[in-house]
């Protein structure tokens, strides 16, 4: 399941202080699948069950890059979305995420600096309303000006 604000572009002349985009996505069996194929980190305490259940988790978990994921997914594709370039980012994981957990990203705008087209997002994300991720991202907006 997957559930968005509309997608497309938000230009650094439109954004607002305090502007917020989100998504819901659960994780499924299949993503961290998918994601231990793609970063080919295949860490058993993603994938094998009788493995995790002797972790300090009790049971398999998401990677944790999949959950920070769907922020870049909100940045690239909603807030300021198509055009944008990711600058830097800083995480701090703070609970797991479990196969079948509904994930909740948010990114917020917390500073623009619109000289440089810069803009500093907070952003995070939550299983059931406890945070699991939080960070910030610094990116370069799109404009709608030709340079």
């Amino acid at each position: 399941m997957l559930d968005n604000l509309p997608r497309g572009t938000i230009c650094i002349e439109d954004l607002e202080m305090g502007m917020t985009r989100h998504l819901r996505k659960v994780v499924t069996d299949e993503d961290i699948e998918m994601f231990a194929k793609v970063s080919t980190d295949h860490n058993p305490v993603h994938l094998d069950d009788d493995y995790a259940e002797h972790t300090m988790f009790r049971g398999r978990i998401a990677h944790g890059m999949l959950t920070a994921g769907l922020i870049s997914a909100v940045i690239g594709e909603q807030l300021p979305g198509h055009g944008t370039i990711y600058l830097g980012q800083s995480l701090k994981f703070l609970a797991p995420v479990r196969p079948g957990d509904m994930v909740y990203a948010e990114v917020k705008v917390a500073d623009i600096d619109m000289s440089k087209r810069r803009v500093l997002l907070d952003c995070h994300c939550a299983v059931d309303g406890k945070k699991v991720l939080m960070g910030q991202a610094t990116v370069l907006a799109p404009s709608n000006k030709l340079d």
